[in-house]
């Protein structure tokens, strides 16, 4: 591989007792089952495609799918199995931590345990909650426990319940999980979470869903809206540039050339969505990232593994 040192940080976990857990309360990802996953499986691939580490975090769809105590115990569960990979293989593997959104308590709880005990380096969030996204005010202590410890989250789409009121067969993830993404940014920048609470740290997967290609329209809306806080396109566009972006199962000259203007190019990060993006995509991925020229390679390097290395100095 032209780089042997990236980290990927969009790398998901499937347990088996997860898995398991998912099945039998009639769930499962937007792809039906899940693809075979195991230690050994990632660092295959990790080798493969010149993955030094990776963060991993949980698969769809989360831990919402079974009753509070429940998905407390299960992200317990969770975060304590992806802690015992990171203290097996410490230099491969690191890890966002799973959090139960149904009572916030045990939310912060959580996030507690995955930061200050786990030490991992930071929390991953779906972009919504039952029909709320991220920003909403209910998940206020949420973002003050973030806030407090100079948190990471990284924001993973989902499935909304509106989802299934739409007459289409294609599954979520083709590009319902990028509206999704698109959603809670809007809420975070507009609803002025993203302001309240300035030391949190938010990734966002699969180069921000549509948020670089319609940046503009989203400037000028509160020139259209008076209801809408009221900001200029630069106050619109620097609170974009807080985000920091993935590349995951984003890779082309499509999308890069929307990103790359909307983007801070220090917080762009390398990512590749396996196993749900199987090898045969990664690699395809990796192949279409490596030859995009209009990278140039101190910044591909940056991508790669420096710019990852600055939000988690740790990694080191």
């Amino acid at each position: 591989m032209a780089n042997s040192r990236r980290v990927d940080v969009h790398f998901h976990l499937i347990p088996k007792f997860y898995a398991d857990e998912v099945y039998s309360a009639g769930s499962g990802p937007a792809i039906g089952r899940y693809p075979d996953w195991s230690p050994e499986l990632a660092l295959e691939v990790m080798d493969r495609f010149g993955i030094a580490t990776a963060l991993t975090s949980l698969a769809q769809p989360g831990v919402q799918f079974c009753a509070p105590d429940k998905a407390k115990a299960l992200a317990r569960r969770c975060n304590d199995y992806a802690a015992e990979l990171n203290v097996r293989w410490p230099k491969r593997f690191g890890a966002f931590g799973t959090v139960s959104m149904w009572n916030v308590d045990d939310a912060v709880e959580e996030i507690g345990h995955a930061l200050d005990t786990l030490k991992f380096q930071g929390v991953s969030l779906f972009a919504s909650y039952d029909g709320k996204f991220l920003g909403d005010p209910r998940f206020d202590p949420v973002m003050e426990a973030l806030n407090a410890r100079d948190g990471v989250v990284f924001v993973h789409p989902g499935a909304h319940p509106t989802n299934r009121l739409i007459d289409l067969p294609w599954p979520a993830f083709m590009m319902e999980y990028l509206f999704d993404t698109t959603r809670a940014v809007v809420n975070l920048i507009f609803g002025g979470a993203l302001e309240r609470y300035p030391r949190v740290q938010f990734i966002l997967p699969h180069a921000g869903g549509l948020v670089p290609y319609f940046s503009w329209r989203l400037s000028v809306s509160p020139m259209i809206d008076k209801r809408l806080k009221q900001m200029t396109q630069d106050e619109v566009f620097a609170l974009l540039g807080r985000f920091w972006f993935d590349n995951a199962l984003s890779p082309g000259a499509q999308t890069w050339g929307c990103l790359e203007q909307v983007a801070d190019p220090g917080r762009i990060v390398f990512g590749t969505d396996w196993p749900f993006a199987n090898v045969n995509v990664t690699a395809e991925a990796v192949k279409t990232y490596e030859a995009l020229a209009a990278i140039p390679p101190a910044q591909r390097e940056a991508i790669d593994r420096g710019n990852a290395l600055r939000l988690f100095p740790g990694l080191t």
